[in-house]
């Protein structure tokens, strides 16, 4: 932003800068903005406003860019997000004028959207579905037919709002692209903004991203704990991908069996509950092995309460 300095430069006349400094006076006295602040203060006086030219001027003129807000990637003033505010207090039988900096409201809603988002923890799902806004208002209008799994979906919230975390959670089943994972990300950021911190993991990448991992004991374990921990987990589009004896037994019924009476997950899927444990109960290695499928439907079933999301394709849409 344009100093005091560069200002008195520009000014014409070629005068000294004891002129200069009198003409910005004349014309910071006229100011409207000058005529409230010393309504406000009124022992400030010429002298003290001649002695802080450089404060007030900063001032009017943050003000005025603020008052035309070219939004805060665009913030022309010197502390990017903050404006100037002046107050006055009279020290010594002399009056002082004061400058500090003050966070504007679209800087403050800035860092508190990325407190929230620093809550969530995000494997392999497309980022624009957390960082989006979400509006209570949109998430129901936008398909009525799903209204019944909204329904549930916001209660859930409020009881968790209002009881704190709770042991089940939820297994949201439907058709493609029905906004099964819009809505748990909504969840996710609503119960982010309570304080209580979440995962999302996209199961297919995960799975596939573990025979990595079994390579790197330290980060693969650190990955576990994350999701042993984390308030709220969210297996996104569980059935989907292809699983192994490993994943199934020591991975994944590991992350429940350390969940359940603790914490609650949750799930997205194309297959219901009875199809879902067809699923685990196979593998390319091992073939069928019902009870390995239902041990650790076992961890899944009592823990969540079903959620039909009906409605139309909306891939392609948002």
């Amino acid at each position: 932003m344009e100093s005091l300095g560069d200002l008195l430069k520009q000014m014409p006349g070629g005068g000294s800068a004891l002129r200069q400094a009198d003409k910005l006076m004349e014309e910071l006295l006229a100011d409207p903005l000058v005529g409230k602040l010393r309504s406000k203060y009124p022992e400030l006086d010429n002298e003290t406003i001649r002695l802080n030219l450089n404060k007030i001027y900063q001032c009017t003129k943050e003000f005025r860019i603020c008052s035309n807000c070219p939004g805060l990637d665009q913030c022309p003033n010197d502390f990017e997000g903050h404006y100037t505010e002046l107050s006055c207090e009279t020290v010594g039988g002399r009056v002082q004028l004061n400058d500090r900096k003050v966070t504007c409201k679209k800087l403050i809603a800035r860092q508190s959207e990325n407190k929230i988002r620093s809550r969530i923890r995000s494997f392999y799902v497309d980022d624009r579905a957390l960082l989006e806004g979400y509006s209570a208002d949109e998430i129901v209008s936008k398909d009525l037919e799903r209204m019944k799994a909204v329904g549930q979906i916001i209660k859930y919230i409020n009881v968790t709002k209002e009881n704190g975390l709770q042991k089940e959670g939820l297994y949201l089943t439907g058709s493609f692209g029905t906004g099964k994972t819009f809505l748990m990300c909504y969840m996710l950021h609503e119960l982010a903004k309570a304080g209580f911190t979440g995962a999302i993991v996209y199961m297919p990448e995960f799975v596939e991203d573990l025979k990595s991992l079994m390579l790197e004991q330290g980060k693969l374990k650190e990955t576990v704990d994350l999701m042993k921990e984390t308030d709220l987990l969210i297996f996104d589009d569980i059935g989907a991908e292809n699983l192994n004896p490993w994943v199934r037994d020591h991975v994944l019924g590991a992350i429940l069996n350390y969940r359940m009476n603790r914490k609650p997950t949750f799930y997205t899927s194309n297959y219901g509950l009875d199809a879902i444990e067809q699923h685990f109960s196979f593998t390319n290695k091992d073939g069928d092995e019902l009870h390995k499928g239902q041990r650790l439907m076992d961890r899944i079933r009592p823990y969540v309460q079903p959620v039909h999301v009906t409605g139309h394709n909306k891939r392609g849409l948002r």
